[in-house]
């Protein structure tokens, strides 16, 4: 028996050598050696080994790389070595400036160059313990991060076991989002009606900071190493020396590192840098210009926040001009209609554009913007493609200006706009555009939250006329849905369940998934807490909602349109047979906060700002946008700004998030 268990332990530990092995040729040489499929199988293998042989598991095992639990908060992370912040210098002048003052200070010495990519991501700090790895965190102020080591080890070009018996090893690195895997991401977040990231840098920011790391591991996040914060038995003479260490560690270093000494070889080199840009698979804003030598740098020295050995050199937007071929209609779930320029394509920032988002005819209309005008676009924080300006000179008089039309490009049913508002919206409920989006949101995180219901098989279902209206998802079967494209056994088996799960939800969940006009998931629950049931919510008069605190006269109004309509009529009715709960419970929360008015301004430590909203609202309190004489407490975090000024000159009460989190236990 014993002898059995040693070769299942000899298997196990060879599945992981073979499966970093794998990871690090992907990852980091960007040379894969194997197909998917036997990728797949051989961690299925694993998986399964480590699941009948659980004492052979292992937290660094490539398993582990799906995520873990999740955490209720971050812990605070205290850096022994400042992870200080780079001087911005803006012009070859200004870089010359620079150079200057690092050849004064060293006296006669002639220093050399690294000229590295500046990475547009987060800086952060891993920790490895006799070539384990041990923690990650944030960089935070510099002197204190967060530990986001189950995080960290989503990331497949991150080693978790290093071939060395160096005692302790700190090193300092970029994580980032690639450029594909952002636009993705942001695809399938306007599908389902969320916020856009504006850049893949926020998109990584908001990924590392989640707290349950399934999520993070589902952003295919990716890292470079660009310095040794602290190591024990081991010296270097120079940067590029330290780096070329940790490539052969299996770290994933800039692909850039060059060395120079002369000013001109240097700026030739952040010129070369700039015009291969567009053709990486990540986002620079620039290019890094440090010290080569450790020696040198221990002369230079550092101020409070920055090295004097080191400069960040930052390219300015790019912008390009085109002509304007059109203007299309996007047809979105509450029926707003958005116009998006067609462009003739032209390559900016690493991509071709072709579309660009103008917003709403108010836009176009204070831009002049005409159809077959000579249009200067740039990319929004690099990547959201965006009109800055016509270029009027250039008109020929063949122009034509663009007006909404009176009916929608997808139903043909007449469009509105409400007074003072700027969004056209279409209101026909049937509209199909309307419709896919509907179901998209139904089934969305904060809605009914069915996992697995993304916008590709919202889609392919209503293709494939199995599905109609979000009720419709209930009445679903596996016999269905296993003869659909994209489905096998397992996936078909695991929608049916959390479709079921779904049930389940409540009032709350349901009005808002229900996609009400101006009804967020706060409203909603406002509305299920003081109506208990769907019944009581459809046969409310206006005046009633509008009493509730904090439902204003249109949001009663929107409420009362929705449940006059036949066909949300019909939709609620299917939801009832299909056993979907329409009661609200009421929840064990305190009423601490009740009252009580607050304001969250900066950014949170461990809290995300909805989060943060939705414990003090669970707990009778109100969240305000702005600080006021009526504000009772502002809950402060990093870099608050006016919002904070004004708390202290008004005398509110100032906590952190701690104090928060105490007032509520």
């Amino acid at each position: 028996m014993q002898e059995n268990k040693n070769s299942v332990k000899e298997e196990i530990e060879e599945l992981r050598k073979i499966l970093e092995e794998h990871n690090y040729n992907y990852y980091v040489l960007d040379n894969p050696t194997v197909s998917d499929f036997e990728y797949d199988s051989l961690m299925k293998r694993l998986s399964l080994l480590e699941e009948e042989n659980p004492e052979f598991k292992n937290e660094n095992s490539p398993t582990q790389r799906v995520g873990g639990e999740a955490l209720s908060e971050f812990e605070k992370v205290e850096h022994t070595i400042q992870m200080q912040s780079l001087a911005d210098v803006f012009s070859e002048g200004e870089l010359n400036d620079f150079l200057a003052r690092v050849k004064s200070s060293l006296e006669g010495e002639e220093p050399e160059y690294v000229v590295e990519l500046k990475i547009d991501g987060l800086s952060v700090s891993l920790e490895y313990e006799n070539g384990v790895f041990m923690r990650g965190s944030t960089r935070g102020d510099g002197f204190i991060g967060e530990d986001i080591t189950q995080n960290l080890k989503t990331i497949k070009s991150i080693p978790l076991k290093l071939d060395t018996d160096i005692e302790y090893l700190e090193v300092r690195g970029e994580v980032f989002m690639p450029k594909d895997s952002f636009l993705k991401l942001n695809e399938s977040r306007e599908l389902e009606g969320e916020s856009l990231f504006a850049n893949p840098r926020n998109a990584a920011a908001g990924s590392l900071r989640q707290l349950d790391s399934k999520i993070t591991a589902k952003r295919k996040l990716d890292i470079f190493i660009f310095n040794i914060q602290q190591i024990r038995g081991k010296e270097f003479e120079t940067h590029k020396e330290s780096l070329e260490f940790l490539k052969g560690l299996g770290f994933k270093i800039s692909p850039t590192l060059n060395v120079f000494k002369d000013s001109k070889d240097i700026f030739n080199e952040i010129n070369r840098i700039g015009e291969e840009r567009e053709k990486l698979s990540f986002d620079i804003d620039g290019a890094v210009v440090k010290v080569n030598s450790l020696r040198q740098r221990e002369i230079l020295g550092s101020t409070s926040k920055v090295p004097k050995w080191a400069a960040a050199y930052k390219f300015p937007a790019e912008q390009k001009e085109t002509i304007l071929l059109d203007i299309a209609l996007q047809v979105g779930r509450t029926g707003v209609i958005t116009p998006n320029a067609v462009l003739e394509p032209v390559r900016i920032a690493g991509s071709t554009v072709s579309r660009a988002t103008l917003h709403n005819i108010d836009n176009i209309t204070d831009k002049d913007i005409r159809i077959g005008d000579t249009v200067v676009i740039q990319k929004a924080g690099d990547i959201i493609p965006e009109i800055v300006r016509v270029i009027k000179e250039k008109r020929t008089g063949n122009e034509k200006v663009f007006s909404m039309p009176s009916v929608c490009p997808a139903c043909g049913e007449p469009l509105y706009r409400e007074e003072n508002e700027a969004a056209v919206r279409c209101l026909n409920s049937n509209c199909p555009k309307q419709q896919l989006r509907a179901i998209i949101h139904f089934a969305s995180r904060d809605a009914m939250d069915i996992d697995g219901l993304g916008p590709a098989i919202v889609n392919q279902l209503l293709e494939d006329k199995l599905i109609e209206d979000a009720a419709d998802l209930y009445t679903l079967k596996y016999e269905e849905l296993i003869n659909v494209e994209r489905f096998a056994d397992k996936s078909a088996k695991n929608l049916i369940t959390a479709i079921d799960a779904s049930r389940e939800r409540g009032l709350d969940r349901l009005l808002f998934a229900l996609g009400i006009r101006l009804i967020g998931s706060r409203g909603a629950k406002l509305i299920a807490q003081n109506f208990k049931s769907i019944d009581n919510v459809m046969n409310a008069e206006e005046e009633s909602i509008s009493e509730i605190n904090e439902i204003g006269g249109k949001m009663a109004n929107s409420i009362v349109h929705y449940f006059k309509d036949e066909k949300s009529q019909r939709l609620i009715e299917k939801l009832k047979s299909a056993g979907v709960k329409c009661t609200y419970d009421n929840e064990n929360v305190g009423n601490i906060f009740e009252g009580k008015t607050f304001v969250l301004t900066g950014t949170l430590p461990n809290l995300k700002r909805n989060d943060a909203k939705k414990l003090i609202e669970e707990n009778g309190g109100k969240v305000s946008g702005s600080v006021s004489k009526k504000t009772d407490y502002v809950v402060a975090g990093e870099e608050a700004g006016s919002k904070l000024e004004k708390a202290t000159s008004l005398g509110v009460a100032i906590i952190s998030e701690g104090e928060l989190l105490n007032m509520i236990k």
